[in-house]
């Protein structure tokens, strides 16, 4: 059995119909399930993304925070070591045994096993 060209174009018409209707259907439900009860389309909720880049955002402030505490912890500890006696830019021979020394008087590091 033979096709000729006019049926061919005919169900290529009718499949095309049917897509378009298909799609229009789609795109009414859509437009139909956005909108509200006064009529304004509904806004989407946030996206993950953005969502995703505002925890980023929050991760690297809270780091950032972080980073500045243990600086000014380490800074605090350094002018304490200085206070009691120990200078850190010098070539010291006696080096150990004067951090040591200073970290006694000041108080800092007794709870570190050596």
């Amino acid at each position: 059995m033979k096709i000729s060209s006019l049926h061919k174009l005919a169900v290529l018409i009718a499949g095309a119909a049917l897509a378009a209707g298909i799609a229009a259907d789609a795109v009414a439900q859509d437009a139909q399930t956005n909108a509200s009860p006064g009529g304004a389309a509904m806004q989407p909720a946030t996206p993950p993304a953005a969502a995703a880049s505002q925890t980023k955002a929050q991760r690297k402030a809270a780091q950032k925070e972080a980073r500045k505490e243990a600086r000014a912890k380490r800074n605090a500890e350094l002018k304490q070591l200085e206070d009691s006696g120990y200078s850190p830019g010098r070539d010291d021979p006696h080096y150990p045994q004067d951090l040591q020394n200073a970290q006694k008087k000041a108080g800092i590091g007794l709870g570190a096993s050596q």
